[in-house]
């Protein structure tokens, strides 16, 4: 049996891009994943110059956490997503490449987008957390 989980736009806010201004979770665990990066298996950032060979990593260990606890990202109920950046189109780069991904679904609910001036590595450009509700 899987959570209940509703996604609402109340029509008094405005329309977004893809996500949902408030999800609801009616019943459940809820694991949270911690910001995924865009290193490799063996702990090395991959692309350093490459915000969008990042994101692809980061969809990947992403979408790897998301199995190790037996979801998938329609099991997202709330995501946050960090970029190294304060150019508009680097942070609608990261977004759409995200929501085109095997990870997309995961940004159909309540989620946040901010471009930050620092993250964990050097030459780290991306990051998502992720919290989901579990399957029961």
């Amino acid at each position: 049996m899987t959570a209940k989980i509703s996604r609402i736009n109340p029509e008094q806010l405005h329309e977004t891009p893809g996500y949902h201004h408030i999800t609801v979770v009616e019943t459940g665990r809820t694991a949270y994943l911690a910001g995924q990066c865009p290193l490799d298996q063996s702990g090395s950032l991959v692309g350093p110059d490459s915000l969008e060979v990042q994101v692809d990593q980061v969809v990947l260990n992403a979408l790897a956490a998301l199995v190790a606890v037996n979801t998938q990202p329609q099991h997202v109920v709330r995501s946050v997503v960090y970029v190294r950046s304060d150019d508009r189109e680097d942070l609608g780069l990261a977004w759409h490449r995200l929501a085109a991904s095997a990870l997309g679904p995961a940004f159909t609910s309540a989620s946040t987008l901010l471009g930050v001036t620092q993250l964990g590595f050097a030459g780290q450009l991306v990051e998502v957390d992720l919290t989901v509700a579990l399957p029961d």
